[in-house]
């Protein structure tokens, strides 16, 4: 394989992988918040059943998680696209590790304040909109995007159901050419790169949120 027939595949690899991992960490991060708010409800059943949940999944490779849900969900009668499963297995894995983040977040936040809130008339709706989430989520933010990097490192766990990522389409080229060095030194390039990318953008949004508060 020429490598001026190489450099549109590598793009299309890296424009899946990218399509799947942040959609998967976009739907993730409400499924986690919800998860989070759930399990610090303190509802007996439903929290202790939310916790099971988190506890099996985070326990669960998400190679195996593609295939139950790639080969599982048909036999219930509902067939995905292995892009459209792809984001649903990213947004299930990550969702039980940013549920955690979040938990630990709620349950570090100072109880002072909320009765504060509660005490000026806030409902709880109020004032965890106004009061609790902007700080959770600023608190958070560390340990997202590290999370979020490692869901796009990763993401290669979807190729088996047949999804052309990044690192699959390196793979391709190395059984064409038998040169493994150039497609895979490439993937590793691009991996590098965006996870750079993300870091940066940590990076600059907590220095935006110092300038502002005065602290994360």
């Amino acid at each position: 394989m020429a490598w001026s027939s190489l450099l549109p595949e590598l793009a299309r690899g890296t424009a899946t992988t990218l399509t799947v991992s942040l959609a998967g960490i976009a739907l993730g991060l409400v499924a986690g918040l919800a998860l989070a708010l759930i399990r610090t409800s303190h509802i007996p059943v439903v929290a202790s059943a939310v916790a099971a949940y988190v506890s099996v999944v985070r326990a669960t490779p998400m190679v195996t998680l593609a295939l139950l849900v790639f080969f599982g969900l048909p036999a219930l009668g509902l067939g995905l696209s292995p892009l459209t499963a792809a984001i649903l297995i990213i947004a299930i894995n990550t969702s039980v590790f940013q549920a955690e983040i979040w938990r630990a977040s709620l349950l570090d936040f100072p109880r002072g304040q909320l009765d504060a809130a509660h005490a000026a008339g806030m409902t709880h709706a109020v004032a965890f909109r106004r009061i609790v989430f902007p700080q959770a989520w600023r608190a958070s933010l560390p340990a997202l995007v590290n999370e979020a990097t490692l869901v796009i490192k990763g993401s290669p766990a979807v190729a088996v159901i047949g999804v052309v990522d990044l690192t699959r389409v390196a793979v391709r080229a190395t059984t064409l050419t038998y040169e493994p060095m150039r497609p895979f030194l490439s993937a590793t390039v691009i991996y590098v790169a965006v996870v750079m990318v993300l870091i940066r953008l940590q990076r600059y949004t907590e220095r935006r949120i110092v300038a502002k508060y005065g602290t994360l």
